[in-house]
């Protein structure tokens, strides 16, 4: 294997120029397939397998949609107007009629509105000012044009009383009765049809168009604009700090201009290439546009540093370019295949993972790692191979002394091997201890849901000069102003929570059960709250809205509740029956019945719209279970938020079955390498084992730094194993190649630690560098993989450089002996040779 190793570099370093020419050619049409490349992301997962999941199958095809118009076929679509003066003024109102007109010109819009009416305060006034029946929209424009301000003025006040429904379409900062306010919506029927889309966007591109008064939208549409901006913000203020870490680092570790510019090519390549092959792959790239470049480049930055620095300790004063880069490239091949590898499990681990946004990052992930390896051992050095040969050829010499080997760096990197001479059986007990610790600390790890809000931006991130300042998006500033001055356009778009009660439901302990829910809800901080209570749908709110406008339900109504406490407490089978006979739409939104049997009552909890998912679930668990005092019933919290939270606890608790199945894999995968190569199984078990204290010390970083487990953070967890097991690989290796050349235990482990350690060193700080930006954006996502990815660099550094040397020196005196390259036995004994 050696001599094909030296011949396939041997021929990448003689025709170093037909290297670069034919893997130049290859880039380009890589380089094509970002042309197509996807940026969409998976949608989230749910846990169809839990009582939750199948509860909410059952409320959607046993009960109606949630309100009287559910059945009509039609959603709505708010247009927002807001206005630095009146926006109920006869020129705002006047407007937003001629706003109707420009979007009506648009056949999806048309198509999807049909015949409904637009619903809008300009519309209900310029109605009441033209004294027709039902006017056209132009009869409204011509009634409100040929209207003077004070006549609209007074049509206003009359339309928006105390009473009226038309206070939906205002803020709730507006004064009934009064004609100023500093906004109103527009509401749009559209038929809820594969037109809607198209419609929806008309609304969007049209009052994104208009400025005074100003007009938005909410929805898809809108979102997207805003994760659009979102990600250019990111990548103007992300990636710029990230490269000039990096090459901050690169500069400290190289020392050289050249080489700092010779590796970078090589990172940039990796990265193309990544996306390139998920392109021509058609593989959404997802959140992998963010992570995936900054955790490739570190990977293709520590690759380089193990090329470099070998290439530099192995060239001589008096020897020439090629034939020391061939040599070190040979001797770090198999340690960067295994790296390649067992990261690639690593990553891989995740491909059957439920949520697609991570498979994405999975898979274009391991595309990375493969990419950067090919970049590396080919482009890389073909292309330091030609620089170097045409410098050296005016005069610039360009022998350079390997990160580590002098300076300060040196006694400290040194100093794992000095503990593994004095006192490896310590190191190793103090790690277990350590690790325990962490591995402890998992159980008591904070859990959240996928969604994490962003919060504020930090003033300094917006100040800063030019492009790279943060700019909060517009659809972010429209959501939260309608989020804290609007209810929803209408139920439908509230976002809901249900309590599901079942068994005996025409025992009148159900009913009490019903209005216990309703109490805990009214206290309760994730309801949505109207007049001071909360805005509950449910069994009794339908019986009292159906028996104020039917005596003859209201007279079953009042005949069940003796007590006159607005409970039925006798015959509560005849009063569904009453209901159903009555308004059988609004009964069923509540009541399931079904061949004359009731078989569970449904009460509709709306949910505040800056509610997280986790605060949700955690909040209608608590609802619900204000019913389970009756023993006639049971309740059940069913929705989203609960739903997202049960699938967090089934990815934590799978997260562990994935490290153990990675980490095997990773253990096997070197047991045989190692046992084919250098015929020593147990070696490629001792340079496994550290991952284990790597994940625990992860682990403990997470309780320390309160790191919330997320599905992202869970996604980190496993890759650590990817991520850590690069440092060890190349530690066992060199420290191999040393005791093959015949060096003694103790300074093998001085030329491990100190030669690779220094590119290690190197590549750590570059890495943990990198995703250090990742700390400047103000999605909390994004800080806690940042710090994630920093806490497994630094941790996997300092147990392969000042850990493993202690296995490796007990697995020496212990251990099998290796072989030479003459086939001679190097015996196991523990030299202390200076």
């Amino acid at each position: 294997m050696n001599d094909a190793l030296r011949k396939t570099f041997n021929f990448v370093t003689e025709h170093n120029l037909l290297v670069l020419a034919l893997l130049l050619l290859v880039t380009g049409g890589v380089a094509m397939g970002t042309t197509q490349l996807q940026l969409g992301e998976g949608s989230r997962p749910t846990a169809d397998d839990t009582e939750v999941a199948q509860k909410m199958t059952y409320i959607q095809q046993n009960f109606g949609g949630g309100n009287e118009s559910s059945g009509s076929g039609t959603r709505p679509a708010a247009v927002y107007v807001r206005s630095e003066g009146n926006a109920l003024s006869k020129a705002a109102l006047l407007d937003s009629l001629r706003f109707q007109r420009a979007v009506r010109e648009n056949e999806s819009l048309a198509a999807a509105l049909g015949d409904q009416k637009v619903i809008g305060v300009a519309n209900l006034v310029a109605s009441g000012v033209a004294d027709a029946a039902d006017p056209t929209l132009a009869q409204q424009i011509a009634a409100l044009e040929s209207a003077d301000a004070s006549e609209i003025e007074q049509f206003v006040q009359r339309t928006l009383t105390q009473d009226s429904r038309a206070l939906r379409l205002l803020p709730d900062s507006y004064e009934p009765g009064t004609a100023t306010a500093e906004s109103h919506r527009i509401v749009f029927p559209l038929a809820d049809t594969d037109t809607r889309s198209a419609a929806t966007a008309a609304l969007h591109a049209v009052s994104d168009a208009r400025e005074d008064p100003e007009y938005f939208t909410r929805g898809e549409h809108a979102s997207a604009d805003r994760t659009s901006k979102v990600l250019l913000n990111t990548i103007e203020l992300i990636v710029p700090a990230a490269l000039l870490i990096i090459l901050a680092v690169l500069a400290f570790s190289y020392r050289d201009l050249v080489d700092v510019a010779v590796g970078f090519t090589g990172v940039v390549l990796s990265v193309l290439w990544m996306f390139g092959i998920l392109g021509w792959l058609r593989i959404p790239a997802g959140v992998s546009i963010i992570i995936g470049p900054v955790l490739i480049v570190g990977l293709s930055v520590d690759y380089g540093l193990h090329v470099f620095m070998r290439y530099r300790e192995q060239r001589d004063e008096d020897e020439g370019i090629r034939e020391p880069m061939a040599r070190g490239l040979s001797s770090v091949t198999v340690a960067l295949g295994l790296v390649t590898l067992t990261a690639m499990i690593g990553f891989l681990s995740n491909a059957a993972n439920e949520l697609t946004v991570i498979r994405q990052l999975a898979f274009a992930i391991t595309l990375g790692v493969l990419s950067t390896f090919v970049i590396s051992l080919t482009l890389v050095p073909a292309l330091k191979v030609t620089v170097d040969r045409l410098l050296e050829r005016v005069g610039i010499d360009r022998r350079k002394q390997p990160l580590g080997k002098t300076g300060r760096l040196r006694p400290v990197l040194k100093s794992g091997a000095l503990l593994a001479r004095r006192g490896a059986p310590f190191v190793i007990v103090v790690a277990l201890i350590v690790g325990a610790a962490g591995a402890v600390a998992w159980t008591d790890l904070g859990k959240q849901s996928v969604e994490q809000r962003q919060g504020g931006v930090a003033d300094w991130k917006e100040d800063l000069p030019g492009p790279i300042g943060w700019d909060v998006a517009e659809e972010t500033k429209h959501r939260n102003y309608v989020s804290d001055n609007y209810r929803a356009a209408s139920e439908d778009q509230r976002s809901r929570s249900n309590v599901l009660i079942e068994d005996d439901v025409t025992d009148p302990a159900a009913l009490e059960g019903v209005r216990a829910v309703h109490n805990a809800a009214d206290e309760s901080d994730i309801v949505y709250q109207r007049r001071g209570s909360g805005a509950v749908t449910s069994p009794l709110t339908v019986m009292e809205a159906v028996a104020a406008r039917s005596e003859r339900f209201a007279e079953t109504f009042r005949e069940a509740d003796t007590d006159s406490d607005g409970i039925p407490d006798r015959n509560v089978e005849a009063v569904y029956d009453g209901l159903y006979a009555v308004a059988p739409d609004q009964a069923s939104q509540v009541i399931d019945r079904k061949g004359g049997e009731y078989r569970s009552l449904r009460v509709v909890v709306p949910i505040q719209s800056d509610v997280t998912l986790s605060n949700r679930a955690e909040g209608m668990r608590s609802i619900a279970a204000a019913g389970e005092s009756y023993e006639a019933v049971s309740t059940l919290a069913v929705g989203t938020g609960i739903l997202q939270q049960l699938q967090l606890s089934q990815t934590a608790d799978s997260i562990l079955e994935t490290l153990v199945i990675a980490l095997v894999a990773v253990s096997l995968l070197l047991i045989v390498v190692y046992r084919l190569l250098i015929g020593s199984a147990s070696l490629g078990a001792v340079t496994a084992l550290p991952i284990m204290l790597v994940s625990a010390l992860v682990i403990g970083g997470m309780w320390m730094f309160e790191i919330p487990l997320t599905l992202l953070t869970a996604l980190l967890l496993s890759l650590v194993i990817g991520i850590g097991i690069d440092y060890n690989i190349h530690i066992s290796d060199r420290f191999v190649q040393e005791r093959e050349q015949g060096r003694p235990v103790y300074e093998a482990l001085i030329e491990a630690t100190t030669g690779t350690g220094g590119a290690l060193l190197g590549s750590t700080l570059t890495s943990a560098g990198a995703f250090s930006a990742l700390l400047l954006h103000p999605n909390p996502q994004f800080e806690n993989f940042g710090t994630l990815v920093v806490l497994a660099m630094i941790t996997s550094f300092v147990v392969s450089v000042f850990v493993l040397p202690s296995l490796l020196a007990l697995w020496t005196r212990y251990g099998p002996a290796l072989k030479t390259g003459s086939d001679t036995p190097v015996e196991p004994a523990m030299e202390v040779d200076d």
